[in-house]
């Protein structure tokens, strides 16, 4: 009996870790998969999905592959398989199941990839049949998230979304989990079993992190408040990951945020300040990036930081133009920016269209680029069409601004370092004993600089 307690308690303190944790700690702790285990992927072609796609198969696979990597997982095959109906037991058919099974032990694979929504009885089916861990794109792209974050808040973020995730897997996963704890007092009723035990103390956990990002939510609303008070436009990056997004913040800003050729290179939210030449100092914020089928665990979780999208003044949808599915990409961007409001909401935030990576397309195809009045190439790598960009983000956000001779006293420190820091001060002059100050200023910063 005591072996079993002993048992009892590790299970029940391993879920308890890898809850707690979140992701980007190895896929399961009692079975040891790791980073780096060999995987085979498999992209399940639903008759549903197929009729009317925009994404070519290739295109699947290649995004799927690139978020296996991204992991560094041991990729020994990459399959897809036709489904015309979804088996309600396995997702698979039985011929399917059976050939995968051989694909993963010719390939000695500890992992299976899905790259679809899989139900908790169809990965337990699975996991039998095929003997190997399986997890869905969900999951994929949750351990993805869980390696990237770095900031408190975008751990909370990632951490919160693998709870609800996890939530309603726990029968799948622990086999103690429908043992019962023995009730209070002599004659005690069958107490509460292990699971509920276990979902209870997730409940506990989830609203706790709510209650911690909607003080991280309260914070931003003060920031962007007081960058209302200030006159501070604000410009907000999105896009499809691996667009670019981060290496043109770095090339706006010279924020030096880290930058490279993977899947949600960057999690974290980043905001810079940028001075233009007419409108002053904006604010610029790099947000997370998007993908297709996005886990709606993480767009609720990570609805704090995608706040700062609907709050904007301008939003750069960046995209990587010279992607064969760039098309796609930017669909599904756009359907994202409509689900938070922000296309065809309420309160629709202005969209320019800045399409990366012109340095990687063929001289044709650069001819070939339809030409769109809302639309700049860059190349955020080599600097190509920069300039042109920020005399565009110039022009957007100083075109109410007007040019005002404000009639300082000399020791009027303080108006005048405003000024300079909140308007395009062109020429200064001393007159009749006063500093005359010819600026050009939006109305929203007078009248900030009314009530000074």
């Amino acid at each position: 009996m005591t072996t079993t307690s002993q048992s009892d308690r590790a299970d029940r303190h391993g879920l308890l870790a890898q809850a707690a944790a979140g992701p980007g700690r190895g896929f399961d702790v009692e079975r040891g998969t790791s980073f780096g285990a060999p995987a085979i992927l498999v992209h399940p072609e639903l008759a549903a999905r197929r009729a009317g796609a925009a994404r070519t198969l290739e295109g699947r696979l290649a995004e799927l592959e690139g978020l296996a990597r991204a992991i560094r997982l041991d990729v020994r095959a990459t399959l897809a398989l036709g489904v015309r109906v979804p088996h309600p037991a396995t997702l698979l058919g039985r011929g399917q199941v059976a050939r995968l099974a051989t694909l993963v032990a010719a390939h000695g694979a500890e992992l299976v990839v899905v790259d679809a929504p899989v139900t908790p009885v169809q990965q337990k089916n699975l996991e039998q049949a095929l003997a190997a861990k399986v997890i869905d794109r969900t999951h994929l792209i949750l351990e993805i998230f869980g390696e990237r974050a770095r900031s408190a808040e975008g751990r909370l973020q990632v951490e919160l979304a693998h709870l609800e995730y996890q939530a309603g897997r726990l029968v799948r996963a622990w086999t103690h989990l429908e043992r019962q704890r023995g009730g209070f007092g002599f004659l005690g009723g069958p107490g509460e079993t292990q699971i509920e035990t276990d979902r209870r103390l997730i409940r506990n956990r989830i609203a706790r992190i709510r209650r911690e990002l909607e003080a991280v939510r309260r914070t931003r609303a003060l920031h962007r408040a007081g960058r209302r008070r200030a006159a501070v436009p604000t410009v907000a990056l999105v896009g499809y990951t691996n667009a670019g997004k981060s290496t043109l913040f770095n090339r706006l800003t010279g924020a030096g945020v880290w930058a490279a050729d993977l899947p949600f290179a960057t999690l974290d939210p980043t905001a810079r300040r940028l001075r233009l030449p007419t409108a002053g100092p904006v604010v610029l914020s790099d947000t997370v990036g998007f993908i297709s089928d996005l886990p709606t665990e993480l767009v609720a979780a990570f609805r704090a930081t995608l706040e700062e999208v609907t709050e904007a003044d301008l939003v750069l949808h960046v995209r990587d133009i010279a992607h064969p599915e760039s098309a796609a990409q930017a669909a599904d961007v756009r359907a994202v920016l409509t689900s938070l409001g922000v296309l065809g909401g309420d309160r629709p935030v202005p969209v320019l269209e800045v399409w990366n990576k012109v340095d990687l397309l063929a001289p044709e195809a650069r001819q070939a680029l339809t030409a769109r009045p809302d639309a700049f190439r860059v190349s955020a790598r080599t600097g190509e069409g920069i300039d042109a960009l920020v005399q565009e983000l110039d022009r957007r956000l100083a075109t109410s601004a007007a040019t005002e001779v404000f009639h300082l006293h000399p020791a009027d420190g303080r108006r005048r370092a405003w000024l300079h820091a909140h308007a395009e001060v062109l020429d200064e002059r001393e007159e009749k004993g006063m500093c005359l100050v010819r600026a050009r200023i939006s109305p929203a910063a007078r009248a900030r600089f009314s009530a000074l």
